[in-house]
């Protein structure tokens, strides 16, 4: 069954704008089962492992992972170690330099759970990091307004990927509702279809 698997953003959570609008979406149309969004552990590695746990008994070909910010980089270590395709909506491409400012205290937006963010997440994140860019795997979704991330570095990043490039908005990505139809289309998830 093809599937979007949807990995959120540092300190958020399944509860997020994005995934809450595509949980929405599906359930008007009975696609819900085409769904899967974890609530990723703080640690890299744990959540790593998580991924690594539902993949590990599904075809790659039949998984596209969605991945907003944080959760951007997460799907590019699984698009390089599985195989899938992904779609990165205004993604981290070194996280661990740009959490290394963030190091001490933190709670995550959605949950209300409290944590340490520390040096050995950042050092966990180095290891995720692909050696090699595969560019057919990708599409890249950005907003230029992105108030977090800088646009341009995904760009250059993902250079030779799909890239749909956005004027305005913010790091929430304001077009995700109106891109969710071509986002399942590339899928493989028909959404003009209503299933029983």
């Amino acid at each position: 069954m093809k599937t979007l698997l949807y990995l959120h953003g540092f300190n958020s959570s399944p509860a997020s704008i994005k995934a809450q609008q595509t949980v929405a979406w599906l359930a008007e149309r009975n696609l819900g089962q085409h769904f899967h969004c974890p609530a990723l552990h703080y640690s890299p590695a744990r959540a790593a492992s998580q991924i690594a746990s539902w993949l590990a008994d599904r075809n790659p070909a039949d998984v596209t992972c969605v991945g907003s910010s944080l959760g951007g980089f997460y799907a590019t270590w699984v698009a390089e170690r599985y195989g899938c395709r992904a779609v990165l909506i205004n993604p981290a491409v070194r996280p661990h330099t740009l959490l290394d400012g963030l190091l001490g205290p933190q709670r995550n937006l959605y949950t209300g759970e409290e944590y340490l963010l520390t040096t050995d997440h950042m050092a966990e994140l180095v290891t995720l990091l692909p050696t090699r860019l595969t560019p057919a795997r990708y599409w890249l979704l950005v907003e230029t307004g992105d108030e977090t991330l800088d646009y341009r570095q995904a760009v250059d990043y993902y250079a030779g990927a799909r890239q749909t490039v956005f004027d305005g908005g913010d790091h929430g990505f304001q077009h995700w509702q109106a891109m969710l139809p071509e986002v399942l289309a590339y899928a493989g998830i028909d959404p003009s279809a209503t299933e029983p």
